[in-house]
């Protein structure tokens, strides 16, 4: 073992130009792996050898074969939290003729290797967003927070837009410590996730952001996955990829999250729904069958999935003027009862009436981290996200009342709010008056002598005032009508792809 590590120390300095081995491009200088886990590292390298991998924070060797198609996979145990590490990886003959042909060969080697927490960052155009925002379209504070970002145990990774008819084996992308220049490019939502990570864990973590501004939820799965949703046309050929590129059903699955599979990590984030509004209908089932087709590729178990609810928009601005996207944050907040160890950050409050890019990121953000520090990591005392759970009609008054709300509901502006609806039998909804006592809230309106149901900014465009613990609830409504809105028509441009 001594006589190994002084070899592979010795040509360490060899370049990856110069080497027979050959790795995807997020296993490279400054990566983070998955702590106290079992992670696999793979890549390519002369068929008939085998590859020796040495980890500088253990000093253990793993070897393993290289098959017939050039390929090879070894899995590496890593310690807690810490670094700076390296990985040193070499071939040797498979079968050695003779004692003359059993060195090693030209070295890889992997510096600066940080071990800690690893979450992938997935969706549309919000969680895409970057720091330095769109055109016209700024992240509120972000000069702010540019000038303070430094941290070296902050690791971003951003992958580079591919659709892809077939499923491809690499991304185009780069590991960097998180500076004022990696961070000005990377996902506004994903880094303040992770900054927030970073301060209450106490550890490094790694983000891998996978997104596409205007890509549907279709374009994220697998065709086996679709097949039961009979509206969803899988592509023919590579003009349709073409065409239709991030709404392409399958086709960002192919090309942005298939080579990630296999990347050992704690959890995956996500921020999309925006582009699916015109097929709400279905939008829930579907997406429990992505997060569900994720977990079986990756072979991780359940592992965490937290995603944002939409936030409010007036989407007439866009020419969606007999669309509601209510319905989608409807569909979304349905979602997280379907699929265990899966949960919503509701962004009620922080929408923009103008822009489908809202700016409060940090919101986005923190929220998610909020439900990965109270779930995942178990962090106690932190507030929760209060969920409709019910209404009883007492007369002419409606009284909602909510789960998970220990500390009780109120109105952010003051003592009622204007965002209550109710109806009678007729299903013609009316202004209501809403107050609040203890944990419920109690809606009434004159016009409505016998209501059977209440809508709660259950708008395009609304500013949530119904809060707890200083966390908006979701909206909702206490009915199950069927919209009579029709699908949008044609829009005034790809709204979700601004650059």
């Amino acid at each position: 073992m001594k006589r190994l590590l002084i070899w592979l120390m010795a040509i360490s300095a060899v370049t990856f130009a110069q080497a027979k081995i050959s790795l995807p491009k997020f296993f490279s200088d400054n990566m983070v792996l998955q702590q106290q886990s079992e992670c696999s590292i793979w890549g390519k390298a002369d068929k008939g050898t085998k590859v020796v991998v040495v980890t500088s924070w253990d000093k253990k060797s793993y070897s393993t074969a290289v098959d017939q198609d050039g390929n090879f996979s070894v899995k590496v145990k890593t310690p807690k939290a810490g670094g700076p590490y390296d990985i040193t990886f070499a071939t040797a003959p498979s079968n050695p003729s003779s004692r003359r042909s059993s060195g090693l060969g030209l070295a890889v080697v992997l510096r600066n290797v940080l071990i800690g927490e690893v979450w992938i960052c997935s969706g549309q155009s919000n969680m895409e967003m970057q720091m330095k925002g769109f055109k016209g379209q700024p992240v509120e504070g972000s000069a702010s927070e540019l000038m303070q970002c430094n941290d070296p145990q902050l690791r971003l990774f951003t992958v580079k837009r591919k659709a892809s008819l077939v499923p491809v084996d690499d991304v185009t992308g780069q590991w960097s410590e998180a500076t004022p220049a990696s961070v000005r490019d990377f996902s506004a939502a994903a880094y303040y996730f992770g900054k927030t990570l970073r301060k209450q864990l106490g550890v490094p973590v790694g983000l891998i952001a996978t997104s596409w501004g205007g890509s549907a939820c279709e374009a994220w799965m697998k065709p086996e996955w679709l097949k039961d949703f009979k509206k969803v046309t899988i592509p023919s050929d590579e003009a349709d990829v073409k065409k239709r590129q991030q709404r392409c059903p399958t086709a960002l699955f192919n090309g942005q999250l298939h080579p990630l599979i296999g990347y050992v990590m704690r959890g995956v984030i996500w921020y999309q729904g925006e582009d699916n509004i015109p097929r709400y209908d279905f939008y829930a089932p579907l997406f429990a069958r992505m997060i569900e087709g994720w977990r079986s590729e990756w072979k991780q178990g359940d592992f965490p999935f937290y995603y944002c609810q939409i936030a409010p928009y007036d989407y007439s601005l866009i020419g969606w003027e007999q669309y509601n996207s209510a319905f989608l944050r409807e569909q979304q907040m349905k979602a997280e009862k379907m699929v265990p160890n899966c949960r919503m950050a509701v962004l009620m409050d922080a929408g923009l009436e103008y822009g489908i890019h809202p700016r409060k990121k940090r919101e986005a953000g923190e929220r998610l981290a909020l439900l990965a520090l109270a779930n995942t990591y178990e962090v106690k005392g932190l507030p929760d996200f209060a969920v409709y759970s019910g209404v009883e009609f007492q007369g002419d008054t409606a009284v909602v009342a909510f789960d998970r709300s220990k500390e009780w509901v109120y109105f952010e502006h003051g003592a009622t709010s204007d965002n209550f609806e109710v109806a009678g039998s007729d299903r013609v909804f009316h202004s209501a008056k809403a107050w609040v006592s203890r944990n419920r809230v109690y809606v009434k309106s004159d016009a409505v002598k016998h209501p059977v149901a209440v809508r709660y900014a259950f708008k395009d465009w609304v500013e949530g005032d119904l809060m707890h613990d200083g966390l908006p609830v979701s909206s909702f409504r206490t009915d199950e009508w069927e919209s009579t809105l029709q699908a949008p028509s044609q829009t005034k441009g790809d709204y979700n792809n601004p650059q």
